[in-house]
């Protein structure tokens, strides 16, 4: 028995002096009680050869509040966590019961219903969650008591029962053990202190309005920061299971830098789960499921589809990934950029959802030209450099994000007989097509379009882009029409892709300027300049998001162009089709045949698909 006591105080000491490298998660006053336990570890050796009977004190003053500790303290915490998780995971069932409210066919009493079991969920997890917490704001606490206590009566029973401790320690080791009593009485009292402190704010966070536990609580206005680089929150993942069947997990989303990171419950950390750059985000209808939105990757692929549970979730979302595709993360100031885009947009735009209006709400008035051709008697353009963006665009512009067709047009062509181009095009002209030198097709998205005063500089392109993308942001408009773009000598042709329908023709003639995106590679714009019934002409701005790079459509409009003028001579045009390459039929090819890359449709698939 002695000796046994002999080895284990030995092994206490090398204990005691390997407690610094434990890594214990609360460590709130660790460095003082280290340095302590040190000292112990030297009293623990001075003392190993005095152990002979000390079982009972052992017994009473070490063992029992290390016991109690253990089967007290450590239990309690073990069950409110185990509390706090089943409150979770009620709190889910609710929510999930919440996520599939219907949003066409509401019944309003079954919401109620479903909106109290959210509420009453909630409730309970955060009662569950501040219990869960105090708990362990206590534990850090007791168990530096119930360190320190053991030590303290273990060594007063060594020296207590010892008749030699008396000569072994001086007036020094009891001053040290006074100093050790009054830091545990010392702790205890924080300890009360912070448990009437946690008490208090428990009931201060308790009494708050029940609406702080209602999900969408304020749907007519709620407060909306459009100008976030920044997210988290608990979103619904859709993922497939099956060919038709999908299921949806609640998880813990959050963006950093350009990525969105997913942590599920449990997990140490977040893993990546989409690349946030250069992508787009749109609001979607999915499974007659409220506020979802899909983000889009910049090849076109469609991405992930995620449900918010509320408005103003769902629209600082789309919001904050939108600023984030743009890539203001990585200036100086993100804050300050996002939020002068967003004060830009609202003084630049007026917004129009439809292609019904036509060019009379697009000109701009005539007092504008009026004006503009008195300033430029005063003012020569030779003195400007860059021209104002009032010159390019007239201030309140209108813009107009789609192409529907009119309901007149829609109605023949679904009448019988033979089906007749609804913007005016006949087999001639398809046939003239199939004779062009060039026959380019690319997948594009439209995005908007606006009238505009010149046409001398691509600056006018640049401007426009500004202003349809920062339109896009402030309302909201987030849905796209996809065509597909068809290049050639004549005309520039956007064609539905499932009806292969024309949806309108630009002249190439008549398009006199078009130019990329100096930093978004993916935006390109062209500017038309048409003339009226009245003899007056008018110009307008289209701009367009494709799969491809915008210099490669660019490149076909400029060789279409080249090859026009080339034909005006035929010398000309032999020695264009010498420098370039040429396709099996005697055709112009581009991008070396990298259509299925880059986004670009071949042209012999495209011609069978309108065949």
């Amino acid at each position: 028995m002695q000796n046994e006591m002999c080895l284990a105080t030995q092994q206490l000491s090398k204990q005691l002096l390997a407690y610094e490298k434990q890594n214990f998660a609360l460590g709130k006053g660790d460095e003082e009680m280290i340095s302590t336990l040190h000292y112990f570890s030297k009293v623990v050796d001075e003392l190993n050869i005095l152990h002979s009977e000390l079982a009972k004190q052992l017994a009473d003053t070490m063992v029992l509040p290390i016991i109690q500790f253990r089967e007290k303290d450590l239990t309690e915490v073990s069950t409110l966590k185990d509390l706090f998780g089943l409150a979770s995971n009620e709190h889910d069932l609710s929510m999930a019961k919440y996520s599939r409210l219907p949003k066409k066919r509401e019944n309003e009493k079954l919401k109620t219903e479903v909106v109290k079991e959210v509420a009453n969920a909630r409730r309970k997890q955060h009662l569950s969650s501040l219990q869960y917490y105090c708990a362990l704001n206590a534990l850090q606490y007791r168990k530096r008591i119930a360190m320190m206590e053991p030590m303290l009566g273990y060594t007063q029973g060594q020296i207590n029962f010892f008749k030699k401790g008396a000569e072994m320690f001086s007036k020094r080791m009891d001053s040290f053990l006074s100093s050790v009593s009054n830091m545990v009485q010392s702790i205890q009292g924080e300890l009360d202190a912070e448990a009437d402190t946690m008490r208090v704010s428990q009931q201060d966070l308790l009494s708050v309005n029940e609406s702080v536990y209602t999900p969408d609580s304020d749907v007519t206005s709620p407060a909306i920061n459009r100008n976030l680089i920044q997210k988290a929150g608990y979103l619904n993942l859709r993922n497939k299971t099956g060919l038709v069947t999908t299921t949806w997990d609640r998880l813990y989303f959050f963006t950093q830098g350009g990525n969105l990171m997913c942590q599920p419950r449990g997990a140490v950390a977040g893993g990546l789960i989409q690349d946030l750059d250069n992508c787009s985000v749109m609001a979607v209808d999915c499974e007659d499921r409220r506020y979802c939105f899909q983000i889009t990757t910049p090849t076109g692929k469609s991405g992930i589809t995620l449900q918010a549970e509320s408005k103003k979730e769902y629209e600082e979302w789309i919001c904050a990934i939108n600023n984030i595709s743009r890539q203001i993360y990585l200036t100086d100031n993100p804050e300050a950029v996002a939020i002068k885009l967003n004060q830009t947009a609202l003084q630049a735009v007026t917004p129009i959802t439809s292609f019904g209006k036509k060019h009379e709400s697009l000109r701009p008035s005539q007092n504008v030209k009026n004006m503009e051709m008195e300033s430029d008697k005063i003012i020569p353009k030779e003195l400007s450099s860059k021209p104002d963006c009032t010159e390019l665009i007239a201030p309140g512009t209108p813009i107009q994000f789609d192409m529907v067709l009119p309901a007149s047009e829609f109605l023949d062509q679904n009448r019988g007989g033979r089906r007749t181009n609804p913007f005016g095009e006949s087999e001639d002209s398809k046939n003239d097509e199939e004779d062009s030198l060039l026959q380019q097709m690319f997948v594009v998205r439209f995005l908007g379009s606006m009238a505009v005063q010149s046409d001398d500089t691509n600056e006018v392109i640049y401007e426009a882009m500004r202003q349809v993308l920062a339109a896009r942001a402030i309302h909201n408009i987030f849905r796209t029409t996809e065509s597909h773009l068809m290049v050639t000598t004549k005309s520039l042709r956007l064609i539905d892709p499932q009806t292969q329908v024309t949806r309108t023709t630009f002249e190439l003639a008549s398009v006199t300027q078009f130019a990329a995106h100096q930093d978004n590679k993916r935006l390109l714009g062209f500017v038309v300049r048409v003339t009226e019934s009245l003899g007056e002409e008018s110009m307008s701005a289209n701009i367009f998001e494709s799969n491809t790079e915008g210099e490669k459509i660019c490149y076909a409009i400029s060789l279409g162009k080249e090859i026009i003028e080339a034909q005006k001579d035929p010398e000309a045009l032999a020695q264009l089709m010498m420098s370039m390459p040429l396709t099996n039929d005697g055709k112009f090819k581009l991008l070396n045949d990298q259509s299925e890359e880059d986004g670009a449709i071949p042209e012999e698939r495209g011609e069978e698909s309108e065949a």
